[in-house]
């Protein structure tokens, strides 16, 4: 469903260290894809006087909006969070689909799409959660790798950053210790140990600035010095590649890397900031910062305003690049700020990172180096180990041990550290401009399609649908398979009939299913998805409650709870609802709005059958739906299977 509805903190724990145990994963991401530190080797830097393990992290956007999202990001190697832009304006309706990342990266997606007591909520959550990983050492290396960083994002203008909904809301991220008290008392008694341990208060005690493109100089400063003055908090503003101007932007992206599809406006590189107003205001943003003892920064870049030129989001007028063709932009961006105002002031950097291009980015001295398109792609967060995995070898080959021994190393010819800084710069920049990978040619082909279509049974299995999930909405279950005769109920105006049915048809015992509350329909899974139709749309589609079944009654799916201490699944599809629920006697309930009917709990026989609410004649109830719904409801609540379906069921009889 579009809106997205937060698990509890308890069956966020609860789901986590059990599919650890039962599983050695989190949130369907495998440990082996899991960050793990090289021995001797040391990726610690510096981000605003804060300590991080590593310089990466996810760039604010889909992966680090809900809790479980950022443990993933976390345990992937991202060490500074930049959580997802917040802003005044929490109720926003946003397009579906929202996200394409077919193969440059384009989105039409804004801030937060929860409110804003439910993003504190998740954020602090998503802290403690990490907090309780650390205390069971379960990377194995006692703490050595988990210095992390929450970075807030905030937006979009002064005076909704001046309101005191959001002042109140910076000010919980820096003391948060009502909240976390309050998210004590939401673990489960079996996990009550965690309920003492020692959770940081400060969540994060700095902002990375998100603006609207055509947001004035002016404005950005002034906001910049609000942050800094009044709520004593660290600062980095996020540029906007239209700083480079339009003529070297498309430069780069027609005749450098042969995009003729991309255009670009120029009613947006006039509302922008310019260059040299961005160089005048980071001057006076720097001596602000010193007066008051904070940090300060930069981060190139936001994603890239151009026209809309595809149908996939087909009322936008335009959409926002991002993917390789921003990587080469923004590098070029890079190169020509610090040509300008040298390399010691703090750069963070978000444009078409990924294992490839990790390490030149590191080498450039920017911290973090955050990650977003790349994460949309099959393999999801378990793709950010591999970037630390290659910063290891290429440090280890050079002979560096820190990272500030691989920015000086990879200059060859200067060991002083800002002329390093500086060398690297125009090198990985000259590279990067040259590099073919980057260019049309190498980034046209779209995701292949094999031509057939989904069904709520049955697919090809790939799982690419899982990882490439931000909210892991997408899971897997496992049904016996098998062929399941089945008959119809029939109302002849006087009693109630069987007729023969059919057959319904198991072929695969993995099969796939989606969690309503973490989807917020962004489309990414149909993407990747070989086969048409979009598994969060054809596929099981569980709620949370009856309460978000009935809330969302236009949309098909099942629901699994308890009631009188027996299990019960709702289901609604074709505009009709149905309950099956299971009795002490181990028979079942089955009905619809016209006709109940009982049968037996061993063979499904029909033991009885009573009609309701005037069933008009003629009125079919068939048991194919019956069947499915047993199985569902057996394949999410057996022993071993890893979903919130199951874990929320556990969590409310707990």
């Amino acid at each position: 469903m579009v809106e997205l509805h937060p698990a509890t903190f308890g069956a966020l724990l609860r789901s986590m260290l059990t599919e650890y145990k039962e599983h050695q994963s989190i949130f369907s991401l495998p440990k082996e894809k899991w960050y793990k530190a090289t021995k001797g080797i040391d990726h610690t830097v510096i981000f605003n006087s804060k300590k991080a393990s590593t310089p990466l992290g996810p760039a604010a956007g889909p992966h680090t909006q809900m809790a479980q999202n950022i443990v993933l990001s976390w345990l992937g190697g991202g060490r500074i969070m930049e959580l997802k832009t917040i802003q005044l304006n929490d109720r926003l309706t946003i397009p579906r689909p929202c996200i394409d990342a077919t193969n440059v990266g384009y989105n039409v997606e804004w801030s937060q799409e929860l409110l804003l007591e439910q993003s504190l909520k998740e954020y602090v959550s998503a802290m403690m959660l990490i907090e309780i990983l650390k205390n069971e050492d379960l990377l194995g290396d006692d703490g050595a790798s988990s210095h992390t960083i929450f970075d807030m994002s905030v937006g979009y203008d002064l005076k909704g950053i001046q309101t005191s909904e959001i002042r109140d809301w910076i000010n919980s991220m820096k003391n948060s210790k009502k909240l976390i008290d309050e998210i004590r008392n939401e673990i489960p008694n079996e996990f009550s140990k965690y309920k003492d341990l020692d959770y940081p208060p400060e969540v994060s005690s700095s902002v990375t600035l998100s603006t609207f493109h055509g947001c004035p100089a002016d404005e950005i400063e002034s906001i910049s010095q609000f942050l800094m003055t009044e709520m004593g908090i660290d600062v980095v503003v996020k540029m906007n590649p239209t700083l480079l101007g339009k003529e070297r932007v498309d430069e780069l992206l027609q005749e450098v890397m042969g995009y003729h599809d991309i255009k670009t406006e120029q009613k947006f590189f006039d509302s922008d900031m310019q260059f040299e107003q961005a160089i005048d205001m980071v001057g006076r943003l720097e001596e602000t910062a010193k007066r008051e003892g904070r940090s300060f920064g930069v981060k190139f870049s936001n994603t890239l305003i151009v026209k809309n030129h595809k149908s996939y989001f087909e009322d936008e007028e335009v959409m926002y690049m991002s993917g390789k063709p921003l990587h080469v932009i923004t590098m070029n961006l890079v190169g020509r700020f610090r040509e300008t105002v040298g390399g010691t002031l703090p750069i963070s950097f978000s444009a078409g990172i990924d294992q490839h291009n990790f390490c030149d980015a590191v080498s450039m001295g920017l911290v973090p180096v955050t990650v977003c398109t790349d994460l949309l792609l099959p393999g999801g967060y378990g793709r950010m180990s591999k970037y630390l995995s290659r910063l290891s070898a290429e440090m280890e080959e050079i002979g560096a041990i820190n990272i500030g021994e691989f920015i000086s190393k990879s200059s060859n010819t200067h060991t002083d550290f800002e002329e390093a800084v500086i060398t690297n710069t125009k090198s990985v920049v000259e590279e990067v401009t040259a590099a073919v990978r980057y260019r049309s040619e190498k980034n046209s082909l779209e995701p292949k399609k094999i031509g057939s279509k989904l069904h709520l049974f049955d697919c090809i299995n790939c799982d690419k649908c899982i990882p490439v999930c931000p909210n892991v909405s997408n899971f897997y279950i496992e049904i016996k398979p098998g062929e399941i005769a089945y008959t119809i109920l029939k109302y002849d105006g006087s009693k109630v009939e069987e007729h023969p049915g059919s057959m319904l048809v198991i072929e695969k015992k993995h099969q796939i299913a989606n969690y309503a509350d973490f989807c917020n329909e962004c489309g990414n899974c149909d993407v990747f998805c070989p086969e048409d139709g979009g598994p969060f749309i054809e596929k099981p589609r569980f709620f949370t409650s009856p309460e978000t079944f009935e809330l969302y009654s236009d949309e098909d799916g099942y629901v699994v709870y308890e009631e009188n201490g027996k299990s019960v699944i709702l289901a609604r599809g074709s505009g009709m609802e149905y309950k099956l629920k299971l009795e002490e006697n181990g028979n079942s309930i089955f009905s619809d709005k016209y006709i109940s009917v009982e049968l037996d709990g061993e063979d499904d026989t029909v033991i009885s059958s009573t009609t309701r609410n005037e069933c008009p004649d003629g009125h079919e109830l068939s048991l194919k739906t019956y069947h499915i719904m047993k199985l569902l409801l057996e394949s999410v609540r057996k022993s071993g299977s890893t979903n919130f379906v199951r874990t929320v069921l556990e969590e409310s009889v707990a």
